[in-house]
């Protein structure tokens, strides 16, 4: 690797608190990749939207994993892991659902935090998604 990721933490007896690291500071040179924002949706689907490809279930939980596996398929296509992503904006059509989304993302990312924004909006992309996330993924320098 020619890179390292540090996680940022002014307070570094806080951290635990938090799901997210304050700021994550990319040391060395790397390419970055940044990713659409997925929902609960397929990501593939047709354009104008079609109301039979975005039946949501209603759990915050069951969304949030839809759209993590979404975004898993396109780290693996390109050999990243969740290690890697450096930055997410996590869009929720009710501030609430914040916890429950933090508990469905955990497992992915196990002990890394990468830096993060929250972000409460009116609506989503289609009706009946409450989550949609986009990342900043950090890779290796290709040769």
């Amino acid at each position: 690797m020619t890179f390292e990721l540090k996680s940022i933490h002014p307070d570094p007896s806080q951290a635990h608190k938090m799901p997210y690291a304050p700021a994550v500071h990319i040391v060395g040179a790397c390419d970055l990749m940044f990713i659409s924002g997925a929902t609960a949706s397929k990501l593939y689907h047709d354009h104008p939207h079609r109301d039979e490809e975005h039946v949501h279930p209603h759990s915050i939980e069951e969304q949030t994993r839809n759209a993590m596996e979404a975004i898993k398929s396109i780290l693996d296509e390109v050999g990243a892991s969740w290690k890697d992503v450096v930055k997410i904006t996590k869009y929720l059509t009710d501030i609430r659902d914040g916890d429950g989304m933090h508990r469905a993302m955990r497992p992915y990312f196990g002990d890394w935090r990468p830096a993060s924004t929250m972000v409460c909006i009116n609506q989503l992309s289609s009706p009946g998604a409450r989550v949609e996330l986009d990342m900043i993924v950090a890779l290796p320098k290709k040769g």
